[in-house]
C-alpha cells in the first residue's frame, strides 16, 4: 500500500510539470524515478548527519542539509 501512495505521489510531482497534460509516464518510468528520489533522499539525510557530526552537533536541522545540497546536487 505505502508503494502504491508512492507511486502516486511521484506521478503527480512529475504530472506538475510538463508542459502538455497529456503526457503519460509507463510503470517502469515511474517505478525508476520513485526509486531514484528515494536513493537521492537518503543520501541527502546521510550527508546531513555527517555534517552535524563533523560540526559536533547533536542534531540534523536545515542549515545542514544546506551546507550539502549543492555537492549532492553535482553528484546526481
Amino acid at each position: 500500500m505505502a508503494k502504491a501512495a508512492g507511486l502516486e505521489l511521484v506521478s503527480k510531482l512529475l504530472q506538475m510539470h510538463f508542459k502538455d497534460s497529456k503526457t503519460k509516464v509507463s510503470g517502469d518510468a515511474l517505478r525508476l524515478m520513485a526509486e531514484l528520489l528515494t536513493i537521492f533522499v537518503v543520501e541527502a539525510a546521510i550527508r546531513s548527519v555527517r555534517q552535524a557530526q563533523a560540526e559536533d552537533l547533536a542534531l540534523v536541522d536545515v542549515d545542514q542539509l544546506e551546507k550539502v545540497l549543492p555537492q549532492l546536487l553535482l553528484d546526481f
